[in-house]
Parts: structure tokens; C-alpha cells; sequence
């Protein structure tokens, strides 16, 4: 018995090769962040207009949900780490590019293509980790260590960016994403494991451009919503990729071998927790939307210091997402996820009672209690996911996560953020001496900056938008946590 426990556990060749594993997805939250405080600079360089500093922005995402699906359920037919190979070796490759782009053109086509090749790099690692890993606990662990450096990338992105715009130009935060990829290409080879589904069919090209006529309208139409309202072209864009969504999951029943296999679904351990991971991104997006805007146009902080502020959020979920599988080890996954978000319940209640002045603690606590709270069904949710699904299944269920992840952050936006911009319009007067600052606290803060009654109306007006956002959220993880114990709590504890 004590040998065949010894036989699946990992060893010091799989924990490097987790050290690659996590560096990709350090990287890969690093190149998102980083280009916010590079694109003002780049723009100026290039001449990009607004429109296209909007695609040099967006088309990275777009891309990247794009292609989750089709690249994690590849990977499970070519091979897992021959695809991340190809990723790390187009990635780099389109790094350069992008480093060497001569007019915003360049930039939109190379950051399209680091999309492409971001969604082949996400699946694999994680879906690697599920052959590298074969034991339960260490699974647990190396997932959430995975998940800890992709946020650890998110918060320190902007400290790197600012460090290498001080010193190079803007091309050099593309450039250092070199390195990693030559990493991954030099040790993926010695330290990684390759992995196919031996019994998987032929990629089927029609459905591939089902799930990419499904995602990608849906996530333009979404992030339209979030920046310019219900307007036509967005409901559109949002209706024919729901009804291109209808054909896919059609074909998904008829095929044989088909793109995405939704029988995982029928499993109620994996359909719940990627539904409580789904809602829960939608929640923290909208809270970090609002709380973000809060700190910078009701308190009146500048960027750097409302960064500042949001560093012991990040902290708070590195260090959760940590000891997440740990505590998973001695408590039922089922009530570490439910506790998680009760705390997290109890953060965003906090968040109903910010004033409109003076609230800054009050909203970082809030955030420290709601990222720490999410953090746990994160760190052990996608462990229940890989767990319950056949070890062939590993690519799909990893691009099916990181796909809910794209898309509760655009939902989150959108939603949360359309229904603070009711709430804030709701809640002033129907006449203003500046009736620009209807729009948005933002317009507000530009139109009325000499008008302070105005100012103070508008911050009352937003700040009880971030109260009702902050209501609703915490309804969504009451009821997220009640979903939680009835649903997994007889699940093995060892996921």
C-alpha cells in the first residue's frame, strides 16, 4: 500500500517543472496588467487613434477567449505539451513583433496573435498539472501555487511596467516576456510529461468556428455594454453569439468526437463548481470595477495611491489561494469553498455602508475579506473540476475554466457596472447645472470639477450605486454558499 502511495506522488522532477509551469502563468497575468501605464506612451509613439488604443487593449482578450476552448481540447488530441511548445515558440515570436511594431496596425495584428498564442498556453499548464500530479493533496497544492502566481502577476505588473518604462521604451514590456517563453522551450522538454487522449477523434473545423462565432461576439457585445451602454450594435453582437452558442452545443450532441464534451456537465460536482467560479469572477469583477472608481473619483486618489490601496487585496488572495489546498487536506472541499464565500459575503456587506466621504478603509477592508474569500473555492474549486472529470478530459476542463474566468470578468463589468450607472443617474436630481455629469461619476469629476455641489451630489450619487452593487453581490455569495454545501459536501475531500 505504502508503495503505490509513493508511485503517484510527485517528486523534485515534477515540482521544477511546476516552477515552469507557474512562470507562464506569472508572465501571462503580467503582459495584461502591464500595458495599461505602456499604452499612453505607445499611442503618442504609434499615433494610435481612440479607437484603435481601445483594440490594442481588447483584441488581446478577445482572442484569448476565443481560442480557450478550441486550444484546451487540441492539446488533449496533439498532445499537451507539443502544444504548449508551439505556444511558448509563437509566443515569443509575436512578443518581438509586437516590440517592433512600426504604426497601431502592427501592434492591434501581433496582439491578436499573442492572444492565439496565450490560449494555448494557459489550457496545457493547467491540464499538465493534472498528469504531473497524480495524488489528490499535491494536486490540490500545485493548482493553487499555479493560481497564486498568476495573481501575484496581476498585482505586480504595473510595479514592473513602471520600472521598465522609467528605464526603456515602451517596446520593452513586450520583450520581457522572451525570456520565459525560452524557458519553457529549453526546460519543457527535460521536466514536463507528454499527455494525448489516446482515444480522441479529429478536431472538428465547424465546430471550431461555432465556438468562435459563440465567444467572440458575445465578449465584444459584453465589454461594449460596460463602456457605452445598451447601445444596438452591442444587444446584436450579444444575441447572434447566444444563437451561434444554440448551433454549437447542438453539433456537441450529434458528433462523435466532439470540440467540447458536455457530458462533463452531467456531473453535478463539475457543473456546480465552474457555475460558482463563474458567478463569483461576475461579483469581484463588478466589486473591483466599482471600488476602483470609488478610490480614485469619490475619495480623490491618484492612480498610484488607489494602487497602493489594492495591494493588500492582492495579498490577501496570493496568501489564500496558497493555503487553500491545505486547509482542503483536513476540511471538507465542500465547506472550505462555502466558508470562503461567506467570508467573502461578509467583506462586500461591509461595502454597504461606505459613506461618500472618508470610506477609503472601509472599501480596502472589504476587499481584503471579499479576495481572500474568493480566493478559497478558487484554490480548491478547480481541483473538484479536475478530479471528477477522466484525466483525458484535463485540457477541455482547464480551457472550460479559463473560459467561465474571461467571461465573469466581462459579464461582472457589464452587469455590475450598468447597474451602479442606473443607480447613480437614479439617484440625482432631475436637474443639474452640468448635465454632463448624468453620464458618469468620471464625467462628473471633469465637468463639475469647480462646481462642488455638484461634485458632492455626484460622489452621494455613485457611492450609494457601490452600496447597491455591494448588496446584490452579497446575496450572490450567501446564496453561492448555501449552493456549495448542498451540492458538494459528500464530494471526496482528497479534490
Amino acid at each position: 500500500m505504502n508503495t503505490e502511495i509513493s508511485d503517484i506522488r510527485a517528486g523534485r522532477r515534477e515540482w521544477t517543472g511546476l516552477a515552469v509551469l507557474a512562470s507562464v502563468a506569472l508572465l501571462l497575468s503580467v503582459d495584461v496588467s502591464v500595458l495599461y501605464l505602456a499604452l499612453p506612451r505607445l499611442s503618442a509613439d504609434l499615433g494610435a487613434t481612440a479607437s484603435q488604443q481601445l483594440w490594442i487593449m481588447d483584441v488581446y482578450s478577445f482572442m484569448l477567449a476565443g481560442f480557450l476552448v478550441t486550444m484546451g481540447t487540441l492539446g488533449d488530441r496533439i498532445g499537451r505539451r507539443r502544444l504548449l511548445m508551439i505556444g511558448a515558440a509563437a509566443f515569443g515570436a509575436a512578443s518581438v513583433l509586437a516590440a517592433c511594431s512600426v504604426n497601431a496596425e502592427m501592434l492591434i495584428a501581433t496582439r491578436a496573435l499573442l492572444g492565439v498564442a496565450g490560449a494555448t498556453l494557459l489550457p496545457s499548464s493547467l491540464a499538465l498539472i493534472r498528469n504531473m500530479f497524480r495524488d489528490g493533496k499535491q494536486m490540490g497544492t500545485a493548482i493553487g501555487l499555479w493560481y497564486a502566481c498568476f495573481m501575484l502577476g496581476m498585482a505586480i505588473g504595473p510595479l514592473v511596467g513602471g520600472v521598465l518604462l522609467e528605464h526603456f521604451r515602451w517596446g520593452s514590456v513586450f520583450v520581457m516576456g522572451v525570456p520565459f517563453m525560452v524557458l519553457v522551450l529549453v526546460a519543457g522538454r527535460t521536466l514536463l510529461p507528454e499527455y494525448r487522449d489516446p482515444g480522441a477523434g479529429r478536431l472538428d473545423l465547424a465546430s471550431v468556428a461555432l465556438s468562435l462565432a459563440t465567444i467572440l461576439p458575445v465578449v465584444y457585445g459584453l465589454k461594449e455594454v460596460a463602456r457605452s451602454g445598451w447601445d444596438p450594435v452591442a444587444v446584436a453582437a450579444i444575441i447572434a453569439g447566444a444563437a451561434f452558442g444554440v448551433v454549437f452545443v447542438r453539433r456537441q450532441h450529434r458528433l462523435a468526437d466532439p470540440l467540447l464534451d458536455l457530458r462533463l456537465f452531467a456531473n453535478r460536482a463539475f457543473a456546480a463548481t465552474i457555475g460558482i467560479m463563474l458567478l463569483g469572477g461576475i461579483v469581484m469583477a463588478g466589486t473591483t470595477l466599482m471600488t476602483t472608481q470609488y478610490l480614485q473619483t469619490v475619495e480623490a486618489l491618484s492612480p498610484l495611491e488607489a494602487g497602493l490601496w489594492l495591494l493588500p487585496q492582492n495579498i490577501a488572495m496570493i496568501v489564500a489561494l496558497t493555503v487553500a489546498p491545505a486547509i482542503a487536506r483536513r476540511v471538507d472541499a465542500a465547506y472550505v469553498m462555502a466558508g470562503g464565500l461567506a467570508l467573502g459575503a461578509a467583506g462586500l456587506f461591509l461595502h454597504t455602508f461606505v459613506p461618500s466621504t472618508g470610506g477609503t478603509g472601509l472599501v480596502v477592508t472589504g476587499l481584503v475579506l471579499a479576495s481572500a474569500g474568493i480566493a478559497l473555492p478558487m484554490g480548491v474549486g478547480s481541483g473538484v473540476m479536475m478530479t471528477v472529470a477522466p484525466p483525458e478530459k484535463a485540457g477541455s476542463v482547464a480551457s472550460l475554466s479559463e473560459t467561465g474566468g474571461e467571461f465573469g470578468v466581462a459579464v461582472g463589468v457589464a452587469a455590475m457596472g450598468s447597474l451602479g450607472t442606473a443607480v447613480y443617474r437614479g439617484e440625482l436630481p432631475d436637474r443639474l447645472p452640468v448635465e454632463a455629469a448624468r453620464e458618469s461619476i468620471s464625467a462628473a469629476v471633469t465637468a463639475a470639477k469647480d462646481l462642488p455641489d455638484v461634485l458632492e451630489l455626484a460622489r452621494a450619487a455613485f457611492t450609494t450605486g457601490l452600496n447597491t452593487v455591494a448588496a446584490v453581490s452579497t446575496v450572490v455569495f450567501v446564496s453561492l454558499a448555501v449552493v456549495t454545501i448542498a451540492v458538494l459536501r459528500r464530494h471526496d475531500a482528497t479534490a
